[in-house]
């Protein structure tokens, strides 16, 4: 038995509201429910096939003293959850909470899992009394299917430790790994997936043995390891990144110069430069096919987590010049901000 899928993502923020608004006005998220208990409200968000809970109150204050806003607990849904539970308490996994539908039990990057029952459609989250909210009749439109990856960012020397605990506690393989150097600095990354395919990380590790970058700077400005970004599936990025820009969703430039190359580099794509670069989209390519991708800036205020949208035309991984392209963009925007 194993974890297959992730049945949701809960989010904990100082202030729910401005991150309930981003997900709902800007990206299209329909907001369905909602739940008041003992100091706390959760609130549901669906899109596609995604659901994220956003929760603020009591429960929440030692991790938000910690973190600031950001990615608490990832839901798994297991096919038995009383067998994975025990698989990953044995693992090294410490028991945090159970209910008679759900076991709660620490991750290894300073994320909790909530396991549940794998089942065709999507309920509510278990543990909390949901009150249904109706949609706005006038919500703006969405562009996500589901969540295509997290990106984790773990301290230098625990990556290896870190896919190993995956794969023990909760029979998350090892799929693919990458060894990215941008100038003087680099980083390990490695990704695991479940074989159902619903749940994929990638989990980034800086190279002390270089300039000191990126997963540094984020564990430092997060307090420790944890979720760096939440990837989103869309049909047409191009689209999905023209209508966000209106509505006031930040991303990272791309140079000019990108452009120009990439023509040379991806010919198959070449009728797609001019909307690429007007949109600042990426491009690479794998054995499988072409990926485009484009990363938000953070919106929270200690500049920890962002958000990327994808598009997969037939590609399977994550395109090893798009990373190069994120890092680089990232530093611009690192040193615009400063």
């Amino acid at each position: 038995m194993a974890a297959q899928d992730i049945e949701y993502v809960e989010f904990y923020a100082g202030d729910d509201r401005p991150v309930v608004d981003y997900f709902v006005s800007s990206l299209g998220f329909a907001r369905t429910a909602e739940s008041v208990d003992s100091g706390s409200r959760s609130t549901l968000l669906r899109q596609g096939s995604f659901q994220l809970v956003v929760t603020t109150g009591t429960g929440t204050e030692a991790f938000l003293e910690a973190h600031g806003d950001g990615v608490a607990d990832i839901a798994f849904a297991c096919d038995d959850i009383d067998e994975d539970h025990a698989r990953a308490v044995a693992h090294g996994a410490s028991m945090i909470a159970t209910g008679p539908d759900y076991r709660v039990v620490s991750g290894f990057f300073g994320v909790r899992h909530t396991l549940v029952t794998r089942r065709a459609n999507r309920g509510t989250p278990p543990g909390r009394a949901w009150t249904p909210v109706a949609a706005p009749t006038d919500r703006p439109t969405g562009h996500v299917h589901l969540l295509d990856h997290v990106a984790v960012c773990v301290e230098a020397g625990s990556l290896v430790d870190c896919v190993g605990s995956y794969e023990g506690a909760f029979g998350i393989p090892k799929y693919s790994s990458e060894y990215i150097q941008v100038g003087d600095q680099a980083m390990d990354s490695i990704v695991v997936r479940s074989k159902s395919g619903g749940i994929t990380f990638t989990i980034l590790e800086q190279d002390l043995e270089k300039k000191a970058g990126q997963v540094e700077a984020f564990i430092s400005r997060n307090g420790g390891a944890g979720v760096q970004h939440l990837a989103f599936l869309v049909d047409d990025i191009v689209s999905a990144v023209r209508e966000y820009r209106s509505r006031g969703i930040e991303f990272l430039s791309t140079p000019g110069a990108y452009y120009d190359m990439l023509s040379e580099r991806l010919p198959d794509i070449q009728a797609d430069v001019g909307n690429l670069r007007d949109a600042h989209v990426l491009a690479d390519r794998d054995e499988w096919g072409y990926l485009l991708q484009l990363f938000t800036r953070s919106p929270y205020k200690r500049n920890t987590m962002f958000y990327e949208f994808v598009q997969r035309r037939g590609a399977r991984g994550f395109g090893s010049a798009n990373i190069k392209a994120l890092y680089e963009a990232v530093e611009r925007d690192g040193l615009a901000a400063g």
